[in-house]
């Protein structure tokens, strides 16, 4: 049976850690080179590095900062933010990402997805999905969750899969930074629909959080950032209590 993995996700603004609620209120979380070497030495089965304003910004990625991090972690690390060609995942590449993360320009140039996987390889490629539930129904949203748009998230997901991504981040917007647990019927739906790994992103808030999420919403891993910045959960602790709860873990 294949491990679930724990991923604490580094939000970058101005070279900072930020984190926010429902994606906005950001507050400073810390130093994002230092916070990448402790999760890496506390037992974190991977890294997520999102530059959060690059697409809004209309810029690229830090790759200075990519390259840091990468230098200090022994563990895989996904880099995202303004990606929009392949020149700038060689880029990221060479600076020491192991996967990266496309999501405004995914669906903007949906062919991007399968350029992307057909050079570097799905494995290489993860799709994040911003996603907000309004009347019912599961909306994309765009630039870092500030443009809404009437692309349905099941459909956009299982097209996503069709084109070559490797894994979906899947953040709901409705759970984001409010420690009341992740989008598990979402969750469940996108694990029974698809066949490639759905990292669950957005809501958690303490231990029980993440065993629902693998239980309940079939999560192939989960994805939390204010808990472990602000040192409210230890990776070591949560995955020994996921283990107590016959959930699959790396220790």
């Amino acid at each position: 049976m294949l491990t679930k993995r724990i991923i604490p996700c580094l939000d970058i603004k101005n070279g900072r850690t930020v984190k926010g609620i429902n994606f906005v209120s950001l507050r400073d979380a810390g130093d994002p080179v230092e916070l990448a070497e402790i999760y890496s030495k506390e037992g974190a089965d991977e890294l997520v590095f999102l530059d959060i304003t690059a697409t809004e910004e209309k810029r690229k990625t830090l790759l200075d900062l990519v390259s840091k991090v990468a230098q200090k972690i022994s563990i895989p690390f996904t880099v995202g933010g303004g990606i929009s060609k392949v020149e700038d995942v060689e880029k990221l590449l060479r600076a020491g990402a192991d996967k990266v993360s496309i999501n405004s320009s995914a669906v903007k140039n949906p062919d991007l997805i399968n350029d992307l996987a057909a050079k570097f390889g799905s494995q290489c490629i993860v799709v994040a999905i911003d996603a907000k539930k309004v009347d019912d129904q599961w909306k994309v949203h765009l630039v870092g969750g500030k443009v809404p748009t009437e692309i349905d998230l099941f459909k956009w997901a299982k097209e996503v899969e069709q084109r070559g991504a490797g894994e979906i981040l899947f953040t709901s917007m409705n759970n984001d930074g409010t420690k009341e647990g992740f989008a598990n019927k979402a969750l469940k739906k996108l694990s029974d629909e698809l066949t490639i790994p759905i990292i669950a992103s957005g809501g958690a808030g303490n231990m029980q959080h993440f065993i629902d999420t693998f239980q309940i919403g079939k999560s192939d891993a989960a994805l939390a950032a204010s808990v472990f910045h602000f040192k409210e959960i230890k990776i070591k602790d949560l995955k020994q209590e996921l283990a107590n709860n016959n959930i699959p873990v790396r220790i």
